[in-house]
């Protein structure tokens, strides 16, 4: 059974709130060439629900969170956010469309503007769309993240630490009560204690808001606590895409066994149970033939250098792109 992940015999049974189909992102190379960053991906957001999206740097993760948001315009594809297809909107339509579609970025310091007050920042897309309530608002979006305004908001994103300044990057997004947040690596700037206050605030914000999130990563230790579902990327490509619980516990994608056997283990006695891959991550430039992941897989075969695998459902919502997929 051959399919694309936008295509599950079991997605009718959701409210789909965002549907990906065949995106592809390319980047100018040299003189008349072009990278090719995001190649084909394919995947549902269901509502109330995380997606985590997972990966190596430079694996596509980044660009097509932010192709979904048309920061990125997509080379072809299409981005359908309720109901509506992204890569057909104007400019002006979609300043509109991102009062319910947020972003929170990895750099906390970075995105928030230096000169301007806490108060004014969270309340900057407010003021844009002349929203009367602007200053309650506010307010509360400061509240739930745990900033008081009376105290805080008249201070500069300098005088902040940088998980202070992702909360505020946090109640910007929540000021404008968007359906979406998609989350770029929020946490990886931060300290390991500050990221596991950033990431319960998500989840209580998820629950108290009614949010859907797609949150990226190249942690899969903070994936796992955070998604519902995971879908693994490599090279621009969809390898899996499962429920969290069922990803982590039964991979099917040899990439994916190759993540989860890196993560560390507090036991010296512990042996490796799955080969290592062998050489390295090929250029984006020039991805290998058939399967992108066949040159350092150790369960290649020459079909995996003749054909490109397609994603196909192994069990119920459980999707791989492998000829040869783990049992």
């Amino acid at each position: 059974m051959t399919m694309t992940a936008t295509a599950s015999a079991h997605d009718h049974e959701y409210d789909i709130i965002l549907s990906v189909e065949e995106l592809e992102v390319d980047f100018p190379s040299g003189r008349s060439g072009y990278t090719r960053a995001v190649a084909g991906v394919s995947f549902d957001v269901r509502r109330g629900e995380t997606l985590g999206i997972v990966g190596e740097s430079g694996c596509g993760k980044s660009t097509t969170a932010r192709a979904v948001l048309q920061l990125t315009r997509p080379s072809r594809g299409v981005v359908r956010f309720e109901g509506r297809d992204l890569t057909t909107v104007s400019h002006r339509e979609m300043r509109a469309v991102r009062r319910k579609l947020q972003v929170v970025l990895q750099d906390p310091i970075s995105s928030l503007n230096p000169r301007r007050k806490v108060r004014d920042i969270v309340g900057e897309g407010l003021s844009i769309w002349g929203v009367p309530d602007a200053g309650e608002r506010v307010r509360k979006a400061m509240e739930v993240v745990g900033l008081d305004v009376d105290s805080v908001g008249d201070r500069l994103p300098g005088e902040f630490s940088g998980g202070q300044c992702q909360r505020i990057s946090i109640a910007r997004a929540l000021a404008l009560e968007p359906e979406m947040l998609i989350c770029d690596e929020p946490v990886s700037a931060l300290d390991v204690s500050v990221q596991a206050q950033i990431v319960n605030l998500l989840e209580d914000l998820k629950a108290q808001y009614g949010l859907t999130l797609i949150f990226v990563s190249h942690d899969l230790s903070v994936i796992r606590v955070i998604s519902d579902r995971v879908m693994v990327m490599y090279l621009g490509k969809v390898c899996e895409i499962g429920p969290v619980i069922e990803l982590f516990d039964n991979p099917r994608h040899p990439y994916t066994r190759t993540l989860l056997d890196a993560l560390p283990v507090p036991d010296p006695d512990i042996e490796l149970e799955s080969v290592p891959p062998t050489g390295e991550v090929p250029s984006v430039i020039a991805p290998p033939s058939g399967c992108r992941f066949r040159t350092r897989c150790p369960r290649a075969a020459t079909l995996c250098e003749e054909e490109e695998p397609r994603l196909a459902e192994t069990s119920e919502g459980h999707i791989v792109s492998c000829h040869f997929p783990l049992a």
